[in-house]
C-alpha cells in the first residue's frame, strides 16, 4: 500500500508532508505503526541483558517516534482543519491509542524493568536530566496502573477508553453547536455602532454563505465586535444567550450528561489508583501540589480582587443607569466596558487597529525574540501546508537551523475556536544529533478583505504574543529526551513563557517600534501608546473573578462529582462567589468549557493564575533591569530551554534568585 505515513517523507527539514496525505492514509497508518511501537517495547522486555538505564528507561523515551509523528500530524488537523471524515477517524482511532498507551502502562515486564532500574538509581550515576527521566517514567507507569492487580488494570484501561472518546465527543460537539448558530441580519441599522471594518467582514461572511446583507457567527472574530460595539441591546442579548447556550440546550450537541459521565470516570480512575478525588491525582504532579494549596491561592486571590471587581462594575453600572438601564446583564458587559475604556484612556479597538496589521505585529514578535534570545525568522516557500492560508518559517540561531514554524491565524469552519500553540515534532537529542522541532501558532484572526488586511484588536495582539511565547519553548528547546522537551513541563508552570512575552506588548519603548497605521505609516501617538501602558490593569478585577470563578469550578467538578446532579445548578453555586451579573437561566458556561472536559486543564485551570505570579514576577525583574537585558534574557532562555528536564521551582529560582511572590502580581494588577 502506498501510503505516504509510513514511508520516508523525504520533504525539506523531513516536515509533514500535508500535500501527499490522504485522509484514508491515517487509520491504516495508525494500526501498522502501534504495531511497530509495540515491537519495540517487545524488544526492550524481551532483552536478555540485565536492565540498566539505556536499554530500559532510554529505550523507552525513544521508542514511538513515527507513532508519535503521526499523531500530531492528525490531531492537529482535528483541531485547525477538521471534516466529518476526520472526526470518524478520531472516533476510531482514539480507542486504539488509549488501548496501546494501557498496554504499555501495564506491561508488567516492563514496570519490572523499570522498577529495577529505579531501585537501583544511585549506580548509574545519573546526570540531573537523566535523573528527572528516571523519576518520571517510574511515576508515570505508577500513576498510570502499574502496581494494580490484574483486575483493575483492565477497569483502568476501560476507564481510559471511554474518558478518551467522551472528551472527543465533547469538543465535537461544541464545535458543531458553534459552526450551527448564525444571525443573518438585512437591516443595517440593527448593526448601529458597529465600526465599518466589522461590517465589511459581516457581509463577507454573508456573501460565502449566499445571503443577502450581513451574517454574525459565534467565531470571536465575529461575535465580540458585535457584543463590544453594537448598540441594540436586543442583540447583544441574543448573542450573548447564543454563546452561553452552546452545547446546553438538550439538542443533538448538548454535553451535559457527557459532563457527569466524564467526572465520574475520572473520580473511578483516581479512586482505582488509591486517591481521594481526582484533583489530588492530578495536583500530585504540578507546583501546587494538593487542592488545599490551590483552594488556599484562589481564595486569597479572590478575597484581594473582589473589592476591585466590585468597584469596576459599580462604574459600568453607572454609565448603564444614564443610558435607562436599571439593572445591567452580561451582554451589556462588553458595551460598557468599552465605552468606559473609551472615556478612560481614549482608547477604542476600532481606532488602534489600524496600528496592529497582522504582519507588521508578526514581524515585532519575531524581532523581540531575535533581541531577547538570538533567533531569526524567515518565511519557507518549500514546506507542504495543510492549508492555503498557513505559513512556514524557518527559525536560525548563529547561522544554524534551528527549528520550524507554522501560522494559521483565520477562522474556518474546520477549525476549532481559539487560539493555540502546538507541536508537530519535539526537540531530542540522540546519537550525537539534536532533532529539531516543528511547531504551530493556531488563532482566529479577522480575515484581511478586498479593502483592509488583517487587523488586530490590542487584545489579538496580546493573544499573539502569548501563542508566540509558547512557541519560544518548544522552538528553544535544548534537552535529550523528547518527553522532557519544549512544553513537557509540570501544567502549572507552562503558562509562564506565554504570559511573560505578553508583557511587551504594554511597554511604550516596545510598542513604538512596530504600532504603525497600515495606511500611511504613521507611528501610534505617544499620548495613545501611554494610554495603552496604562489600561493594562483595566477591569483587571472583573477578569480576575472571572477567572477564579472558571478555576474554583474546575475543582469543585474534581472534588466531589456526586454534588453534580444538575450541571446548571451546580456550577452557579460553586461560583457564586464571583459572580458580578445575575446568573441567566438559559445559559451555562460548563457544556462548552472544553479547557477541563476536552483539553488538558482538568483540575488545572487555576494554573493560569498561577503562572499569572510566576509571570509577573519574572518581568518585574527585567523592568527593575532593563526590559532588553541581555543577562536576564540569557538567563530566561536557559529556564525556555530547559523543558521537563529540572523542577520548575529549582528552575524559576535558578533564574530569578529566589521564589515568585503573590506581591508581584497583585502590584502590577491594583498598584
Amino acid at each position: 500500500m502506498n501510503n505516504i505515513l509510513l514511508q520516508s517523507f523525504n520533504t525539506p527539514e523531513n516536515a509533514a508532508p500535508f500535500d501527499k496525505i490522504k485522509q484514508e492514509d491515517f487509520l491504516p497508518a495508525f494500526k501498522e505503526l502501534i504495531a511497530v511501537s509495540e515491537k519495540e517495547i517487545d524488544a526492550i522486555t524481551e532483552n536478555g541483558e540485565e536492565a540498566s538505564f539505556e536499554n530500559t528507561i532510554e529505550a523507552l523515551a525513544y521508542s514511538g517516534e513515527k507513532l508519535e509523528v503521526v499523531s500530531n500530524i492528525f490531531f492537529n488537523l482535528n483541531s485547525a482543519e477538521t471534516n466529518d471524515e476526520i472526526q470518524k477517524i478520531a472516533q476510531e482511532v482514539s480507542p486504539l491509542l488509549t488501548e496501546f498507551s494501557s498496554k504499555i502502562s501495564q506491561n508488567t515486564k516492563l514496570f519490572e524493568r523499570i522498577k529495577k532500574v529505579y531501585g537501583e538509581k544511585e549506580k548509574y550515576n545519573l546526570n540531573e536530566e537523566q535523573q528527572m527521566l528516571l523519576n518520571e517514567t517510574y511515576k508515570g507507569f505508577v500513576r498510570s496502573g502499574a502496581l494494580l492487580n490484574d483486575e483493575d488494570k483492565k477497569k483502568l484501561e476501560a476507564i481510559n477508553r471511554d474518558l478518551s472518546l467522551k472528551s472527543l465527543q465533547f469538543g465535537q460537539h461544541v464545535l458543531a453547536a458553534t459552526n450551527a448558530y448564525y444571525k443573518h441580519i438585512t437591516a443595517r441599522s440593527l448593526l448601529q455602532g458597529i465600526p465599518e471594518p466589522v461590517l465589511q467582514q459581516y457581509a463577507e461572511e454573508a456573501r460565502e454563505r449566499n445571503l443577502e446583507g450581513y451574517v454574525i457567527t459565534l467565531q470571536y472574530p465575529s461575535y465580540i465586535p458585535a457584543i463590544t460595539y453594537a448598540e441594540n441591546r436586543e442583540l447583544r442579548k441574543e448573542l450573548v444567550l447564543a454563546n452561553g447556550k452552546k452545547s446546553f440546550d438538550d439538542g443533538e450537541f448538548d454535553n451535559q450528561n457527557l459532563i457527569k459521565e466524564i467526572i465520574q470516570l475520572r473520580k473511578q480512575k483516581a479512586q482505582l489508583l488509591g486517591y481521594e478525588n481526582f484533583a489530588a491525582y492530578v495536583l500530585e504532579e504540578r507546583m501546587a501540589k494538593s487542592p488545599a494549596q490551590v483552594y488556599k491561592f484562589l481564595n486569597e486571590l479572590l478575597e484581594k480582587a473582589a473589592p476591585f471587581a466590585q468597584k469596576e462594575i459599580d462604574e459600568l453600572k453607572a454609565l448603564a443607569k444614564a443610558d435607562g438601564i436599571e439593572e445591567m446583564q452580561s451582554w451589556d458587559h462588553a458595551f460598557y466596558a468599552e465605552k468606559l475604556r473609551k472615556q478612560k484612556f481614549d482608547l477604542n479597538d476600532e481606532e488602534l487597529k489600524p496600528y496592529f496589521q497582522l504582519e507588521k505585529v508578526e514581524e515585532a514578535v519575531f524581532g523581540l525574540a531575535e533581541k531577547l534570545f538570538g533567533i531569526r525568522f524567515s518565511e519557507r516557500n518549500d514546506i507542504p501546508k495543510y492549508h492555503p492560508e498557513v505559513k512556514t518559517y524557518e527559525v536560525v540561531e548563529s547561522g544554524k537551523y534551528k527549528a520550524l514554524l507554522y501560522t494559521d491565524y483565520h477562522p474556518r469552519k474546520g477549525k476549532r475556536a481559539g487560539a493555540w500553540m502546538t507541536s508537530y515534532k519535539p526537540q531530542y537529542k540522540k546519537g550525537g544529533k539534536d532533532y529539531r522541532p516543528h511547531i504551530s501558532i493556531v488563532c482566529n484572526f479577522t480575515k484581511p478583505t478586498a479593502e483592509t488586511p488583517s487587523l488586530l484588536t490590542f487584545q489579538e495582539v496580546t493573544t499573539l504574543f502569548h501563542e508566540f511565547g509558547h512557541a519560544l519553548h518548544g522552538i528553544l528547546a535544548d534537552t535529550q529526551y523528547p518527553n522532557l522537551s519544549g512544553t513537557s513541563v509540570k501544567w502549572d508552570f507552562v503558562e509562564l513563557p506565554s504570559q511573560f512575552l505578553e508583557n511587551y506588548c504594554y511597554e511604550p519603548e516596545f510598542l513604538k517600534t512596530f504600532a504603525k497605521d497600515y495606511r500611511t505609516g504613521e507611528v501610534l501617538p505617544d499620548v495613545k501608546i501611554e494610554k495603552i501602558a496604562q489600561s493594562k490593569s483595566f477591569m483587571e478585577g472583573y477578569q480576575t473573578l472571572r477567572q477564579l470563578g472558571f478555576g474554583l469550578l474546575d475543582m469543585a467538578y474534581h472534588i466531589d462529582p456526586d454534588k453534580v446532579n444538575d450541571v446548571k445548578i451546580f456550577e452557579t453555586e460553586e461560583t457564586k462567589a464571583t459572580h458580578l451579573y445575575p446568573a441567566n437561566p438559559e445559559t451555562a458556561v460548563s457544556p462548552s468549557f472544553s479547557h477541563i472536559f476536552q483539553g488538558g486543564y482538568s483540575a488545572g485551570y487555576y494554573s493560569y493564575k498561577w503562572a499569572e505570579v510566576l509571570d509577573a514576577d519574572a518581568f518585574r525583574y527585567f523592568k527593575e533591569h532593563g526590559i532588553f537585558n541581555p543577562e536576564i534574557a540569557a538567563r530566561f532562555k536557559i529556564l525556555l530551554s530547559s523543558g521537563g528536564s529540572k523542577d520548575p521551582m529549582e528552575l524559576y529560582k535558578d533564574f530569578r534568585g529566589c521564589e515568585p511572590k503573590v506581591e508581584s502580581l497583585l502590584k502590577r494588577a491594583f498598584g
